[in-house]
């Protein structure tokens, strides 16, 4: 076994910060280890299918959850959430550094749904949400608009499972 070295464990956290457990639970079912079906759409028409894997964990004392999304050949990213008492909704903050894709957004609950909205490098409105959200198993989907809202174009969908 590898010991962990001392960024690993700073970074990795055992559980939530106690002083806002109840806030963290809109994501805190997703810690673990996923197995995913990938379908992405690409804006020529083409799709790409595969299967691929995430993984989320504690980090920052507990108040941030990180998580590593890995679809081989297609992307390697990582997304850190944090939770702003302030707003009463999440920070979002995403990077492919493979394709230099990084993206921002606000997290909040909706319905059964959680909901993250924001904006592409190309200004465009971006809604990732995580959909028919079970014990060890949830649908996301990656959502395009180019007319602020008005339509929606799917660009990726994840079935997911907890391994």
């Amino acid at each position: 076994m590898i010991e962990q070295s001392g960024f690993v464990k700073a970074l990795l956290s055992s559980g939530p910060a106690s002083d806002r457990t109840e806030q963290l639970k809109l994501y805190s079912w997703l810690i673990g280890d996923w197995t995913m079906d990938a379908t992405v759409h690409r804006d020529d028409g083409t799709t790409l299918t595969g299967v691929g894997e995430i993984h989320f964990g504690w980090v920052l004392q507990g108040r941030a959850i990180q998580d590593v999304w890995i679809l081989p050949g297609i992307f390697y990213g990582t997304t850190l959430r944090i939770y702003d008492p302030g707003l009463k909704a999440w920070h979002i903050l995403r990077s492919d550094p493979l394709h230099q894709a990084y993206t921002r957004q606000l997290g909040r609950a909706e319905g059964n749904e959680i909901v993250q909205i924001g904006k592409n490098d190309q200004g465009e409105t971006q809604r990732w949400r995580f959909t028919d959200i079970g014990r060890d198993s949830f649908r996301w989907l990656g959502e395009l608009s180019r007319d602020d809202g008005k339509s929606w174009q799917l660009q990726a969908e994840f079935r997911a499972r907890r391994l």
